[in-house]
């Protein structure tokens, strides 16, 4: 009798190990090659455009994000696009922004030159852009004597440390800014350089060469 059981048992052991085996044959038959051949691979992030300087003839020897420290404060330049003052997109900042008194130096703007930025504070000292203390720490060029003047928003004229458009800023040791900064240019185009000066420090970089 206990033979009969056993006998039955392995039997039923069998066969349920027959059927299994087939499953797993028949899914993996189900992966066809041609299945796998036609699986699509995961999309690639578009690239950031972080300039437009090839569109000027200018070939860059040095990749933005760009970082200058001077005196303590530290300034990176993450994005720089060109617009010819008259085009939609230059008109519509200014329009967005109310830059409508041109800068110092320029006074019929064949460029308006749009700038993301971060400033950060690693000194012990307060940094700062105020009314009774607006003296330029960077200075950006496009050609020999050919310096991009800075423009100022009136619709932030009262804001400190705006977000959207390059003001005025007040910076406790450690802290930081991302904000956004216009220039107006009217010469041509033959390099690209950013020169910082701040606190008797000076840094330097040659985004393209001369």
């Amino acid at each position: 009798m206990k033979k009969n059981i056993l006998r039955a048992a392995l039997t039923t052991t069998m066969l349920l190990s027959m059927v299994l085996g087939q499953n797993v044959i028949t899914n993996a038959a189900a992966v066809t090659p041609s299945a796998i051949a036609t699986a699509k691979p995961a999309a690639t992030p578009a690239p950031i455009m972080r300039d437009n300087l090839s569109k000027y003839g200018l070939k860059k020897d040095l990749e933005l994000p760009i970082t200058l420290t001077a005196g303590g404060l530290s300034y990176t330049l993450e994005k720089f696009m060109i617009y010819d003052f008259k085009s939609k997109d230059a008109q519509n900042l200014v329009k967005q922004f109310k830059y409508d008194s041109f800068g110092v130096m320029v006074s019929n703007p064949k460029y308006l030159v749009w700038t993301k930025i971060i400033i950060k504070n690693n000194s012990k000292s307060i940094v700062k852009r105020a009314l009774y203390d607006q003296k330029d720490k960077w200075v950006l060029s496009l050609k020999d004597g050919g310096e991009l003047d800075p423009i100022w928003p009136k619709v932030n004229e009262e804001k400190i440390n705006n977000k959207s458009a390059f003001y005025y800023y007040t910076l406790k040791p450690g802290e930081q800014l991302s904000t956004y900064q216009a220039f107006l240019y009217e010469k041509d185009f033959d390099y690209f350089a950013i020169r910082m000066y701040h606190a008797g420090g000076f840094d330097e970089k040659l985004i393209v060469n001369y």
